[in-house]
């Protein structure tokens, strides 16, 4: 099965222009599977990588845009915070040495301006949803780029051929190679929520911590449920034991 049109280094063919992956998209809500007619294999394929692309340009564009008003606003506390410490400790001093008087009081309500930006920054999270927001973006980017390289590697292996197995099997690979992607930026999403979820309800805590948490042990499919492992090798028939006869 040729599939010599499939280049994902061209920009996606979906109408919307080349610049929309730098516009704020809606929501990051649930959208239409594609419809079409798998007459010709090669440009339904295509147009699923499509799809699938420009899901996860939407997705980092997404993040970029929603990190803009907490990277102003980090900068903002921290900003604050800096200067209030400052102040806070420059000001009594100045008054202790006799350099200006009466500026003591100030130095106190700079503390607590201090104080009180370094709260509101932890309270609201918004020094670490920027930090989540960027790294987000980040992955999902990198995971796009190896997307980008195991389709070219896919359609390269059509082309120069023989390709391996039958046509059925090619397309089924390919689909493979679009689900593990689409699952992996889907389990991305599922992180960053978990991470803000936890910070929401017990402040603010490492990323790993958070995901730990948030996604409890893993538990092996193909394991025992039992409290002690079985032996190697082929079962023993457990017998029920019996009490030996009581002499008359």
């Amino acid at each position: 099965m040729g599939q010599p049109e499939m280049q994902p280094e061209g920009p996606p063919q979906d109408g919307r222009g080349e610049g929309a992956a730098g516009l704020r998209p809606g929501d990051l809500t649930g959208r239409p599977f594609p419809l079409g007619d798998w007459a010709e294999p090669a440009q339904r394929l295509d147009e699923l990588y499509r799809w699938v692309e420009r899901g996860a340009l939407d997705t980092a564009a997404w993040y970029l845009a929603d990190r803009v008003w907490k990277r102003r606003g980090a900068r903002a506390l921290r900003t604050g915070a800096a200067t209030g410490a400052v102040a806070g400790a420059s000001l009594p001093l100045l008054d202790l040495t006799g350099v200006t008087d009466g500026v003591a009081l100030w130095g106190y309500l700079a503390l607590m301006l201090a104080v009180a930006c370094v709260a509101a920054d932890r309270f609201f999270g918004v020094t670490s949803g920027w930090i989540r927001d960027v790294a987000t973006a980040q992955a999902v980017q990198r995971r796009l780029q190896a997307l980008q390289f195991d389709w070219a590697s896919e359609s390269v292996r059509e082309v120069l051929g023989p390709a391996e197995g039958t046509a059925s099997e090619a397309a089924e690979r390919c689909l493979g190679v679009l689900r593990r992607f689409c699952e992996d930026v889907t389990e991305l999403v599922r992180t960053e929520t978990a991470d803000w979820m936890v910070e929401f309800r017990t402040g603010s805590a490492p990323l790993g911590l958070q995901a730990a948490v948030a996604s409890g042990p893993r538990v092996d499919g193909g394991g025992t449920h039992g409290r002690f492992p079985m032996p190697p090798g082929p079962a023993r028939p457990n017998m029920p034991r019996q009490r030996p006869p009581e002499p008359r």
